[in-house]
């Protein structure tokens, strides 16, 4: 039990831990911008080819 505690005691010591929390947070966050960036773009390219396939439909 002691040898547990120990182990224990020394991850929570260790940096190594909260650094791949960090870096986890952080890799979510830039997929977040990146998903919804790629949606306004969508959204904005759909609006400009309705408006470019009404135009030809009018000609």
């Amino acid at each position: 039990m002691n040898k547990f505690l120990s182990r224990a005691l020394n991850f929570l010591k260790s940096e190594d831990g909260p650094t791949a929390t960090e870096y986890a947070v952080m890799v979510a966050l830039i997929a977040v911008v990146v998903i919804t960036g790629a949606t306004m773009i969508g959204t904005s390219a759909d609006a400009k080819f309705q408006e470019v396939s009404g135009a030809i439909d009018g000609l």
